[in-house]
């Protein structure tokens, strides 16, 4: 069994990299693309919105509600690879973690 001072040094050890990943998550970029990249939206691993892209096609007022669906699209494409990018980082991680099968760690 191990010692309290080396329980709190290891969960210590675990908050630090726990707030470098954080950090990397915010460097890390993924795109979300819709209508065969006419809607483009840049993202970080994190969730912030970087930047959107929108072909002038579809700056008609007749295409507002397609321009609408392909935003909304591209914004859901970005954000499910933001959320893989950001739990592939952290599973790198938590790979050499001593945790118990099954523990997640609140990301």
């Amino acid at each position: 069994m191990k010692s309290l001072d080396e329980i709190l040094n290891m969960a210590k050890n675990v908050q630090d990299e726990l707030q470098k990943a954080q950090a990397n998550l915010d460097t890390i970029e993924v795109e979300g693309v819709s209508g065969g990249g006419m809607v483009k939206v840049r993202a970080t691993a994190k969730g912030r919105i970087i930047a959107v892209d929108i072909d002038e096609s579809l700056l008609a007022p007749s295409e507002k509600q397609m321009l609408e669906d392909l935003v909304a699209a591209a914004f859901n494409d970005a954000r499910a690879k933001a959320d893989a990018a950001s739990s592939a980082e952290m599973g790198k991680m938590t790979s050499g973690l001593p945790l118990p099968p099954g523990f997640k760690l609140p990301f």
